[in-house]
C-alpha cells in the first residue's frame, strides 16, 4: 500500500501521463513509484484510464539506472533521437483527414485580386 507522498513530478506525453512520486515507507525510508496513466476514449465519447505502476527501492536504483541508461543509449545509437512514426508527431493527420481538409474551389470567385503595388 502506498505510504506518505513526499515529492512528485508529472510528465504529460500525448495520451500518456507519467507520475514520479517519492514516498515514505513505514520505517521512514524513501522509495520511488513511477505510474503510467493512459487515456482510452470509447465510441460514445466516454473514457477511462489504464494505469501501470512500478515501485523502485533504493537498493535497486544503481542497477535500474544502469539498465535504463544502457537501453536508452542503445535506442538512440541505433535509431537516432528523431521520432520515426508519423502518428507520434503533434501535427499528424490520417491520410483521409488530409483529403477531407483540402479546400475545394469551383470558380475563381473565391480568389482576391492583389495588386502588389498597393503593398
Amino acid at each position: 500500500m502506498d505510504q506518505e507522498e513526499i515529492y512528485s513530478k508529472v510528465l504529460r506525453a500525448g495520451r500518456r501521463t507519467y507520475f514520479f512520486d517519492v514516498r515514505s515507507t513505514k520505517a521512514g525510508d524513501y522509495y520511488l513509484t513511477v505510474t503510467e496513466s493512459k487515456k482510452f476514449t470509447h465510441d460514445d465519447g466516454s473514457f477511462h484510464y489504464k494505469k501501470h505502476k512500478i515501485y523502485l527501492y533504493k537498493e535497486d536504483f544503481s542497477a535500474f539506472r544502469e539498465n535504463l541508461d544502457e537501453m536508452m543509449d542503445y535506442i538512440i545509437d541505433e535509431k537516432g533521437s528523431e521520432v520515426i512514426s508519423e502518428r507520434h508527431q503533434k501535427d499528424f493527420k490520417k491520410e483521409d483527414e488530409e483529403i477531407e481538409n483540402i479546400p475545394t474551389t469551383s470558380s475563381t470567385d473565391s480568389f482576391t485580386d492583389v495588386n502588389f503595388d498597393d503593398i
